[in-house]
């Protein structure tokens, strides 16, 4: 474990080299972040792949032989190489390992970039084929923010989620075993730019997917404060939405480029709504930018 810090333009962030997880995002040295609490949830801003969400029973099958996989993957669980540090961007890598391909039985290179800037935090996902057969997976950021932001005496249902322009939007259903099914929807909000937050909505849907959002941009912002984070995430194709209990003081807007599992979809992994394949050396690059304001 080492953790490593960076700054620029008033923004400062710390990264754990554990899962490579943001473990810190301020701007004028107000914390943005959730710092992690077990009453709620531990974590802060788990790197998901090569999965998001869940298999059914945490197992798939594949062309390379069985995927087993508990939800969100493993690139949380171990520690990740420093390949490369400047004052205001690191540079984090992990490489498939015997222990890696008996969960996930594909070589690959995943590497992570932490980059500040005058427009916040850019989170780059660089995921190479390292093996000699074609690479299926999907990925995904899961930062959470602290709601009410620092600085703020609103409360949490006092938050808004804005989208660049009106549209309307459902969410599918989701078992507690984190099985999705697109073929039941609730309803959110008809040809709106904002949705209300609410400890009971996410209660209610367990966890908010969202697809194709406008301008693959969101903000979530305190009315009276007008403080909040933007997140822009092109390339992602969807947006979870989800916090841990009815009294848990953050909010998770986590760009994904996959989802979980289906209800309707096969066990194969390659078939899994969402899913990027790469050729042998090929590599992919994904972003998605966070800036506190």
């Amino acid at each position: 474990m080492s953790l490593t810090t960076i700054g620029s333009a008033g923004y400062e962030a710390t990264i754990d080299s554990v899962g490579a997880q943001l473990m810190s995002l301020r701007l004028d040295g107000g914390e943005y972040l959730w710092q992690g609490d077990k009453r709620w949830w531990p974590r802060r801003a788990p790197v998901l792949f090569p999965i998001v969400g869940c298999l059914r029973n945490d197992l798939a099958t594949s062309a390379q032989g069985d995927v087993h996989l508990k939800r969100h993957g493993i690139a949380r669980l171990y520690d990740h190489e420093v390949v490369s540090t400047t004052p205001t961007a690191v540079t984090f890598r992990l490489d498939s390992t015997d222990e890696t391909r008996a969960a996930f039985p594909y070589d690959f290179r995943l590497e992570m970039t932490y980059a500040l800037g005058e427009h916040g935090l850019t989170q780059t996902f660089s995921v190479t084929d390292t093996g000699s057969v074609p690479l299926p997976f999907t990925l995904g950021g899961h930062p959470a923010f602290n709601v009410p932001v620092p600085g703020s005496d609103e409360a949490f249902d006092d938050y808004e989620l804005r989208f660049a322009r009106p549209w309307t939007a459902s969410t599918p259903a989701i078992s507690d075993e984190g099985i999705a099914d697109f073929g039941t929807r609730t309803p959110l909000i008809h040809d709106s730019d904002v949705l209300s937050l609410s400890h009971a909505l996410i209660d209610r849907v367990l966890t908010i997917t969202l697809v194709d959002i406008p301008d693959r941009t969101i903000t979530l912002v305190g009315p009276r404060s007008g403080h909040g984070v933007e997140l822009d995430f092109e390339g992602f194709d969807y947006l979870g939405i989800w916090t841990a209990a009815t009294d848990a003081p953050f909010l998770a807007i986590e760009p994904w480029r996959g989802c979980a599992t289906d209800v309707n979809e096969s066990d194969v992994f390659e078939e899994k709504r969402g899913t990027t394949t790469l050729l042998p050396g090929e590599t992919g690059t994904y972003s998605f930018t966070i800036r506190p304001f």
